[in-house]
């Protein structure tokens, strides 16, 4: 067994302690994008449990091993709230703590069973049925940019603002309800918010914005609903007598952010895989057929949220032989866990027709991501359609040159200039 309950007391010799590592900090900045930090290597090194530190000086179980990893996200005695003592804060930021235990929290800081009534209520949203049907809209909008791209007057275009950013963007405004005309403002406080090395003030002022403007759209959509999530949901939330405005602002705000940005970094990043590797493009432009494979590979090897699957112990519990003491952070590493030599072979290698999807590039367990087969629909209509019609597409600048989000809580490129 990986996981079980923790036999002893902390410190005891019936509680094995993890491997130190005691000169190594979260969060790591990644270097190149095609390899996993040297830290997290070392760490790997060591033991599939191990300790680090955090931005704020506290001490955190690090996991790296895939089996640890998944066996942490399905164990109810790790719990997501952020307000509880002990929660991992990786955000240097000494206002984010605060700002998590003030404000309401989001489905993803809940456990059970508010989690499981939040997340019920919006799931029909996101059936597999539901989202086939979106298909040939998401297939229009990329349609739409990439003719926009064809018609540029000068070169090279920058994909993130050309591509990545727009598609998820407007089809996350459209299956939501929010007007895509302000797509210039949550992008900017989005990206504001995210961004760590941005000042305190402002990244809390964006926070606050953002906020506000999904509280807005929230209160008109109460007295002029449309065809839409959210309008949707407060029909039959107030139809079921469980309405309650500021929790709906809270699941806004989670849906919106992560329904754009996280996909705009997955879509740069591929593109960017793809064009490195001529080999692995070849295979999709021939078949595309292959493009499914395609794009769980390239989740797993990116795993864009390397870091957001972080716990707190409610109890003491051992994984992989060690026990984990009850108020105690864990980190699970996306990256780390998603490059387990034990599961993925040559995991530094970017193999498109690997095709496994036991990755946690969406998480795992009760929190794995709602808008998973949205993203996975959007990446291959966007493989497909950009390398079909630019089948000359190119790199416009050597790889070392484009601005990397090394600062920023989702990994992805700032910039992506392309010419053809």
């Amino acid at each position: 067994m990986t996981i079980s309950d923790s036999v002893g007391a902390p410190g005891s010799v019936d509680s094995p302690r993890p491997v130190e590592s005691p000169g190594q900090s979260l969060p790591v900045a990644r270097g190149c994008p095609f390899s996993q930090p040297q830290q997290y290597a070392r760490l790997r090194e060591r033991g599939p449990v191990g300790t680090v530190r955090l931005a704020d000086g506290a001490e955190a179980y690090w996991i790296s091993g895939h089996e640890e990893g998944r066996a942490v996200l399905t164990d109810r005695r790790f719990s997501s709230d952020r307000r509880l003592p002990g929660f991992p804060v990786l955000d240097p930021d000494p206002g984010t703590r605060k700002r998590l235990i003030s404000q309401p929290p989001t489905m993803i800081g809940m456990d059970a069973p508010e989690h499981t009534a939040a997340r019920r209520a919006v799931l029909g949203e996101f059936t597999l049925k539901r989202l086939t049907a979106l298909r040939p809209r998401v297939q229009s909008i990329v349609d739409r940019f990439v003719d926009e791209m064809l018609a540029a007057e000068t070169h090279p275009v920058d994909l993130v603002r050309a591509l990545s950013l727009p598609v998820p963007s407007l089809v996350i405004c459209e299956l939501l309800g929010v007007p895509y005309g302000d797509h210039d403002f949550f992008q900017e406080r989005t990206a504001t918010v995210i961004r760590r090395t941005n000042p305190s003030q402002a990244r809390q002022q964006a926070f606050a914005e953002l906020r506000s403007y999904m509280g807005d759209l929230i209160t008109r959509k109460e007295t002029e609903p449309g065809d839409d999530l959210f309008s949707r949901q407060i029909a039959k939330q107030r139809a079921e007598g469980t309405f309650d405005h500021e929790a709906m602002v809270s699941t806004a705000f989670l849906l919106l952010l992560a329904g754009h940005e996280t996909t705009a970094n997955m879509i740069s990043l591929g593109v960017l895989a793809l064009l490195r590797h001529p080999d692995q493009l070849a295979l999709i432009t021939a078949d595309p057929a292959r493009t499914p494979l395609a794009v769980e590979e390239l989740l797993r090897y990116f795993a864009i949220a390397d870091l957001v699957t972080s716990r707190v112990a409610t109890e003491d519990v051992t994984v992989g032989g060690v026990t984990i003491e009850a108020g105690s952070g864990v980190v699970v590493s996306g990256l780390s866990v998603n490059w387990d030599p034990e599961v993925f072979p040559d995991p530094a290698e970017l193999d498109l027709g690997r095709g496994a999807r036991n990755h946690i590039a969406f998480g795992f367990g009760p929190h794995q991501c709602l808008g998973q087969n949205l993203a996975r629909a959007e990446l291959q209509i966007v493989f497909d359609t950009l390398f079909r019609r630019i089948p000359g597409l190119r790199l416009a600048v050597p790889v070392e040159d484009i601005p990397f989000k090394t600062d920023a809580g989702l990994y992805g490129a700032y910039e992506l200039p392309v010419t053809w």
